[in-house]
């Protein structure tokens, strides 16, 4: 199956050349694999002397994974085959009141999303959640995401479980967005790096020699922390965390309405003033300004090979470019700093990573720790566009 998703399409002769078995055992398996309606057949090339080979390709509508992106103020969710191509996708906001009815929301859009794409219901497989916050394994909650009420009260995976009826894996969003980035963003092929989300919240995925870094409670990446840009002590830095509420779209807008600005435009109106608003100006630099000592305390811990910024705000220029002089200023790093490739698609791409590759794991590999199967090598995750 490796074979097949990586190289295909592919002949069973290139499958046992590849794979270093006999060409016979690559038939019965590549029999096998068809008749259980996991792989197809592609068409035919010209082999030495005039003879031809039949050469099959994973069949894509076999399974599907569902991956959502949840923030604090947007619910993005694709549907995508075994190909990787997704076939639904829509971004709708989240809704403010949490919980159980966050839980009701990812529901009912999937299955509009199922229907509309025409898609067997038991064919989704798996369901992959980037979501604020850390899952507490025991419990099922997500303790550390103010930003999605409720969801520290409730059992969110066996919640999810009962209204999809297949298996759900939740994973930190951040960490989600950091896999994403390693599969088709900045850090393709790059086995140490850390990834930074900044929007409405802050947070990190730290990634090295190829692996997410989770701690021992789950929480490594949570920089929100930080005793940077405010009083740690102060209580009400506690819920959100120091720097996320000095840097975080919340902080930004109080910082530039403490300072006579206008108190009523949104994070996206001020960064378009930023040439024209020397307030605003300013505030982007004191943004920049804390959140590159952020990146240096990073750097100086884990050493990556390469620093991403994502997010709303974090992927902006404008932000990436001020970060980049800060930087530059302190000398104490020549650790690159990049925009991430991907945008507001880093948690989908991140989050369809990991259910294609549980899947394909789950059924080809059982008996194998993952992950053992790869991703098929595409340059982006695309619409499947509908057939006439």
């Amino acid at each position: 199956m490796d074979a097949i998703i990586n190289h295909g399409p592919i002949s069973r002769a290139q499958i046992a050349k590849i794979t270093s078995i006999s060409k016979q055992t690559a038939s019965e398996v590549v029999r096998a694999l068809e008749a259980g309606g996991w792989v197809q057949v592609h068409g035919q090339t010209s082999g030495s002397v005039g003879r031809t080979a039949v050469t099959y390709e994973i069949r894509p509508d076999a399974a599907y994974v569902t991956g959502v992106d949840l923030g604090g103020t947007q619910l993005r969710m694709a549907i995508a085959n075994l190909a990787c191509r997704i076939v639904a996708e829509a971004s709708v906001a989240t809704d403010m009141r949490g919980g159980m009815a966050v839980v009701r929301q990812i529901a009912t859009l999937s299955e509009k999303l199922g229907n509309e794409a025409g898609i067997e219901r038991d064919r989704v497989r798996l369901l992959v959640v980037g979501t604020p916050g850390v899952l507490n394994a025991a419990t099922g909650s997500i303790p550390l995401a103010p930003n999605i009420p409720d969801f520290d009260r409730i059992d969110v995976v066996s919640a999810l479980r009962d209204a999809f009826g297949v298996d759900v894996i939740i994973e930190n969003d951040v960490n989600v967005g950091a896999l994403g980035e390693r599969w088709l963003g900045r850090a393709k092929g790059i086995e140490t790096f850390a990834y930074i989300a900044l929007g409405t919240g802050l947070g990190m995925g730290i990634v090295s020699d190829g692996k997410i870094i989770r701690g021992a409670h789950g929480a490594a990446g949570e920089i929100a922390n930080l005793p940077i840009g405010g009083d740690p002590f102060d209580p009400t830095n506690h819920l959100h965390g120091t720097l996320e509420a000095a840097v975080g779209s919340a902080g930004i807008l109080r910082r530039y309405a403490e300072a006579g600005g206008d108190s009523a435009i949104t994070v996206r109106e001020l960064f378009d003033r930023i040439e024209t608003d020397a307030t605003a100006r300013r505030v982007v630099d004191e943004s920049a300004r804390l959140l590159a000592l952020a990146v240096v305390a990073v750097v100086a811990t884990i050493d990556p090979e390469v620093v991403v910024l994502g997010g709303s705000i974090g992927a902006r220029d404008e932000m990436v470019r001020a970060v980049q002089d800060v930087v530059r200023t302190l000398g104490t790093t020549s650790v690159p700093v990049v925009a991430s490739a991907l945008g507001n698609r880093a948690g989908l791409s991140g989050a369809i990573a990991i259910g294609i590759n549980n899947i394909q794991n789950a059924l080809f590999a059982p008996s194998f720790p993952p992950p053992i199967l790869s991703l098929p090598a595409i340059e982006q995750l695309s619409r499947l566009e509908p057939t006439s």
